[in-house]
Parts: structure tokens; C-alpha cells; sequence
């Protein structure tokens, strides 16, 4: 928990309320004491302030924050003198896309796609940069009063003209739930990574449900590495074909086979009645994670089954057929 607090002042901010209260960090509104904007303030709690790579996540997210300049993403704010470790950032009057989303809910399709086709521009500008996100998910989502969203949170983000990115220590990179399969296999991803989350995203708006059930983050990530995503019109039957078309072309597993460009993605949102369906979901064989794991113990089994025939095929050979003993 944090030492400041609503009435407080930091630098040449007055903290007005406490926005949000996170593991890692507390977001405050604020206001800016020189020129009366209100701003936003991601404050780290005093335990992470002094960690090199949180502080490293804070730099990169003010770094990149401050090179892109696009309506639907959140525009970090330069501040001239900190005395201590604090992100500014515009002030949105908004909520996190997670608060739109509750399992088996799905938000209607012309709310769903409207917010869909923002991401989907957001990633052609992001793209364009040479930015990669690499953690979009609806709790990175901010959606305005007016239906417009900003993406936030660029801590793991891979800036290419900077050629430099965050590991943060030995974890995987992303959400699990949203994160692409090679990510889940500890690559660092590119803007395919980018499509597939937005991918995930939709899913979720259209049906209220993941296209990886699994129970803790581990088990997602062997789904997602060893099965095909459910079809999402087994959650939502009425879903249009070319809508599923379109999710399960961005979720591909393997990304050579995934929507290639952001710029594709957004002509086929845009246009889903020119989109052309392959019969993609019908070709899916999703297994649950249960079923994964009888099939890698069975493959065990018999991988421990075949050694030992082996060797007792040895074994009976050399007795059947003794070597006969060489005179000197």
C-alpha cells in the first residue's frame, strides 16, 4: 500500500481520488498544479520502486507511451521533475473492458465488432511504429462513454527502432489466457501475437467464454500448446460463420497460418460478408486438458514399454546366439 493518499501531494500533482488499487501499483486521479488538467498517476507501491525490473516496465511503458500519438491509445505525459518513480498519464473518463465481460455473457455483435474494429486500427498505427504489445487483454481496454477505446499498459511491449524488450526476469510474457501460443513457449511474439489476442478478445465478446477452458494459468498454456480452441459456435450457435471465420483465422496456433496483418484483420472486420468460410471449425479436434494428459502419460507408457521389450530382445538375443569364445 502506498504512502500517499486522496489530499496529498506529489511533485506538482494534488491527488483528488484513488482510482484503482493494484498488487503492484495504485492509480490515482490527479491534478496537474501548473496547468489544471486532470491526469492520471500510476504510483508503484513503495516495495516495487526500488526493483531494477519494475523499474525497467515503467520506463518502457513511458518510453513507447510518449512516441505514439493515436486517439485509441492512452497518451503518457511528460513530467519534468519525479520525485520518485510515477507514470502520468491523460485523464478517461472510462471503464476497463473487463467490467463489460462476465462468463457465459456476451455483449451484443454490433458492440462486440465496433470495439473489435477500434483494436484492430489501434494495431495498424501500433504495427505501423513498429510497436508490439504483447498484452492486450480486456483489463488493458478502456472503453470511453462515447463507445471509443484506449489501449494502455505497454510494460512488455517490443519497440523495434529501440531494439530492446522486457523479459522481466524469467516469466513468460502476457496473460495467459490471452497470450498467443508461441508466447506460451517462451518466444517473444510479434504483431501475429498482437492478432491472436484481439482474436481471444472477440471470442470472449461474442460468447462469454475462452476458446482454452482450463483451470490455472499452467493448464491453459499446455491447452493451447496441445489442442485446438473449442469452436466458438459451441458456446453461441447463432453465431454467424464468417464471424468464427474471422476468430479462428486469428487464433491459428501456428502463426504462419494466422491472420498475417492487422491491416487484414480490419478489412475482414470491417467487411465480414466478404469474408469466406472454410470450414476452419469443423476441422477443429479440441481435447480437454484431461485428455491431453492421459494421452502424454499413455505415450510415456509406451515409450517405457518399448525400452524394456528392447532390452529383453537384447538380452534373449545374446543368450539365443552366444558370442563363441576367440582362441588366442
Amino acid at each position: 500500500m502506498n504512502d500517499i493518499a486522496v489530499g496529498d501531494t506529489l511533485d506538482a500533482y494534488r491527488i483528488t481520488a484513488l482510482i484503482a488499487r493494484g498488487a503492484t501499483a495504485d492509480i490515482f486521479k490527479a491534478v496537474d498544479a501548473r496547468s489544471g488538467a486532470t491526469v492520471t498517476i500510476k504510483l508503484p507501491h513503495p516495495a516495487y520502486e526500488g526493483d531494477p525490473l519494475f523499474h525497467a516496465h515503467f520506463q518502457r511503458e513511458a518510453q513507447i507511451g510518449r512516441r505514439l500519438d493515436d486517439a485509441r491509445i492512452l497518451k503518457v505525459l511528460p513530467a519534468d521533475v519525479q520525485t520518485r518513480v510515477y507514470l502520468v498519464t491523460e485523464y478517461v473518463d472510462g471503464v476497463s473492458l473487463r467490467s463489460l465481460l462476465a462468463p457465459g455473457r456476451a455483449l451484443e455483435t454490433h458492440q462486440a465488432l465496433g470495439i473489435a474494429r477500434q483494436l484492430a486500427e489501434a494495431l495498424v498505427y501500433l504495427h505501423g511504429q513498429q510497436v508490439i504489445h504483447r498484452d492486450l487483454k480486456p483489463e488493458n481496454v478502456l472503453i470511453t462513454p462515447e463507445g471509443g477505446i484506449k489501449i494502455l499498459d505497454f510494460g512488455i511491449a517490443l519497440d523495434r527502432p529501440r531494439r530492446g524488450f522486457t523479459w522481466l526476469g524469467s516469466t513468460l510474457m502476457g496473460t495467459p489466457d490471452y497470450m498467443a501460443p508461441e508466447q506460451a513457449r517462451g518466444l517473444r511474439g510479434d504483431e501475429r501475437s498482437d492478432i491472436c489476442a484481439v482474436g481471444v478478445i472477440l471470442y470472449e465478446m461474442l460468447t462469454g467464454a475462452l476458446p482454452y477452458p482450463a483451470d490455472g494459468p499452467f493448464d491453459v498454456m499446455q491447452y493451447k500448446l496441445g489442442s485446438d480452441p473449442i469452436p466458438p459456435t459451441r458456446f453461441r450457435p447463432d453465431l454467424d460463420p464468417r464471424l468464427e471465420e474471422i476468430i479462428l483465422h486469428a487464433i491459428e496456433r501456428s502463426p504462419r497460418m494466422r491472420t498475417a496483418t492487422a491491416t487484414q484483420l480490419l478489412a475482414e472486420l470491417v467487411n465480414p460478408a466478404q469474408v469466406s468460410v472454410t470450414g476452419r471449425a469443423a476441422r477443429l479436434r479440441p481435447r480437454s486438458v484431461r485428455a491431453q494428459r492421459v494421452r502424454r502419460i499413455a505415450m510415456y507408457v509406451i515409450s517405457a514399454l518399448l525400452i524394456v521389450v528392447g532390452l529383453v530382445t537384447l538380452v534373449w538375443l545374446a543368450n539365443r546366439f552366444p558370442v563363441p569364445p576367440t582362441g588366442r
